[in-house]
Formats: structure tokens, C-alpha cells, sequence
């Protein structure tokens, strides 16, 4: 499993469902949940329309390393 702890890396995340994604930047560690990649702010998961979902399958590209 793909696990980041290196704050300010840029990713590109991605609804497998529907193609719609967004950029994120790393900002705290985590989650700490099996079988969970990334936990997203309220504000991203509303940009990707995952809000009520509550969890959804995602892909991940980092776009930029620190």
C-alpha cells in the first residue's frame, strides 16, 4: 500500500467511478484505517462529488516532490 509522509508533495487523485479528480497537497499523515490511501478535506471531497459516498476507490499520481 502507498503511503506518503512527506508533507508538501502534490497529488493528483482521481474518482475511479466517475474520472473526475483534483489536486491535493500532503498536509498531515495518515489514515491510519486498513485499506484506506488518503483521507481528503471536506472541501476536496465536494470538489470530487464524494461527499455523501463517504468513501469511494481512488487513484493516485504525485505531481510534484518537495
Amino acid at each position: 500500500m502507498w503511503t506518503c509522509d512527506r508533507f508538501g508533495v502534490g497529488v493528483k487523485v482521481v474518482e475511479l467511478e466517475t474520472g473526475k479528480s483534483i489536486v491535493v497537497r500532503i498536509n498531515d499523515r495518515g489514515p491510519f484505517i486498513e485499506g484506506r490511501i488518503i483521507d481528503l478535506s471536506k472541501g476536496a471531497a465536494e470538489k470530487l462529488g464524494i461527499v455523501e459516498k463517504g468513501i469511494t476507490k481512488v487513484g493516485l499520481r504525485i505531481l510534484r516532490w518537495p
